[in-house]
């Protein structure tokens, strides 16, 4: 990946805006898988509705109620696990570029713009002392910088598109998933917060329209 990224530096003279440009190849290349997934996405957020009255109808038989959400599904021909592959099939590319940000010495003191001087450093600031403007250094695990709270929010808007899963525990833990990756995230390099962001940003983008066009924004 690292090769890759050293043609694209050389096309734009800098290390942060070469993560971007690779970030939207990387959203080329998975675009087809991304597109089938939000497709299958956007037909569950129209039948939640229908969803809903089956959990009603059979609150208190759970066998039941699974049986009759799997018959919808294969009626509706939907794949519910499908929304999981764009994520999954990124993995691979997301702890590569970790790789490289913290072993590659191109990477070390490489700057993006404005705060950000290291990609291979976290972000320096922190919502705790209002992003400098308090005299006061924080401790280390509350080193909350806007980059990671950029990425937290786009991740709880791509979950605001999702359809809201039928386990109310699976629920909450898609709720609380983007304050546990902001915080998580806020000791990683910057360079791969600002992947992380830029990714949420074209999907959000994507997911949205491909859900308008359904009707199902």
């Amino acid at each position: 990946i690292f090769q890759l990224m050293e043609i694209i530096y050389h096309q734009v003279g800098n290390f942060g805006i070469c993560i971007l440009v690779l970030t939207v190849l990387i959203k080329a290349v998975f675009f087809p898988l991304a597109n089938r997934s939000y497709v299958t996405m956007s037909k569950m957020k129209k039948l939640t509705p229908v969803m809903q009255e089956l959990r009603e109808k059979y609150k208190g038989d759970n066998a039941r109620m699974q049986q009759e959400l799997m018959g919808l599904y294969k009626r509706e021909k939907i794949n519910p696990l499908s929304g999981c592959l764009p994520i999954v099939a990124q993995i691979p590319v997301f702890f590569a570029l970790y790789k490289v940000l913290f072993v590659t010495i191109e990477m070390r003191h490489a700057p993006f713009f404005g705060w950000i001087q290291d990609l291979s450093a976290p972000d320096p600031t922190t919502m705790f002392n209002l992003f400098g403007l308090i005299p006061w250094t924080p401790p280390h695990f509350l080193m909350l910088g806007a980059w990671p709270l950029i990425m937290g929010i786009t991740m709880w808007l791509q979950m605001r598109l999702n359809p809201t899963p039928a386990d109310p525990i699976q629920a909450k833990m898609f709720m609380i998933m983007p304050v546990v990756f902001t915080f998580m995230l806020g000791s990683f390099p910057a360079g791969l917060v600002i992947y992380w962001a830029w990714n949420n940003t074209l999907s959000i983008a994507q997911q949205w329209i491909i859900m308008r066009r359904m009707g199902a924004a």
